[in-house]
């Protein structure tokens, strides 16, 4: 079965316009970002191609992949000709990529400032839609022994439980800590309660003798740090 647009059935096109044929000749530096989204939706409806329900995506979120990624199956699912099948399939690459990206980094970085940390954390909390907390735990040598998940929440809060956090420092051996979350509306002032957690934090971390090196506040942009702020 073709479709029809505007622009005729997408098996009218030349062939170095199609998507995958255009893939096979070209390379796939050659496509656009809607040409290798069409690829993955496979059809278009009665009226639009593959590709023209791709832009249509793609306009949807200011034709930004970070943004893209942050839409779920059933968002995506909200577009007409994308089923479950194929919001499935755009999600699972974008994973993908996310994946190769936190593969690509090197093991055991070390922490000499606060954008080290952040940047050891993009490929755990890029393109979050909700709060999450998590901590880095560092060796003497204030290199990343492994960042570890201790809650998520909703748009607007998480849980950071001191027994937990310390546990986790405790059972690996860190010799210290970095507290990081994320606040997906982009905001990067710390609330009151951010400033409360990190003194508590902080105190607990004296007693155990795990300093709480910094705390983060982390956005897909850009990131705070209470040690450079010197509100730690």
């Amino acid at each position: 079965m073709t479709y029809e647009t505007t622009s005729g059935t997408i098996l009218t096109w030349a062939e170095e316009d199609r998507p995958r044929e255009k893939l096979m000749l070209k390379g796939k530096a050659a496509l656009s970002e809607a040409e290798l989204i069409a690829i993955l939706i496979n059809s278009g409806t009665v009226d639009l191609t593959a590709v023209d329900v791709a832009k249509i995506i793609l306009k949807s979120v200011g034709n930004n992949l970070n943004e893209l990624a942050r839409l779920s199956v059933k968002d995506l699912s909200k577009f007409r000709g994308i089923g479950e099948a194929r919001a499935i399939a755009i999600v699972a690459a974008l994973e993908l990529g996310r994946r190769r990206k936190e593969q690509d980094r090197p093991q055991r970085a070390r922490i000499t400032c606060s954008r080290d940390a952040y940047n050891e954390m993009i490929p755990h909390l890029m393109d979050k839609p909700h709060e999450e907390f998590w901590v880095l735990l560092l060796n003497r040598a204030n290199e990343v022994m492994r960042p570890v998940q201790i809650s998520a929440g909703g748009v607007s809060g998480t849980v950071a439980d001191t027994r937990i956090i310390f546990k986790q420092a405790i059972e690996h051996l860190a010799s210290a800590i970095i507290l990081c979350h994320n606040h997906p509306s982009g905001n990067l002032t710390p609330s009151q309660a951010d400033k409360d957690l990190t003194r508590k934090l902080k105190d607990a971390g004296r007693l155990l003798d795990i300093p709480v090196l910094d705390h983060l506040i982390f956005t897909d942009k850009a990131y705070l740090s209470f040690a450079d702020e010197g509100i730690l």
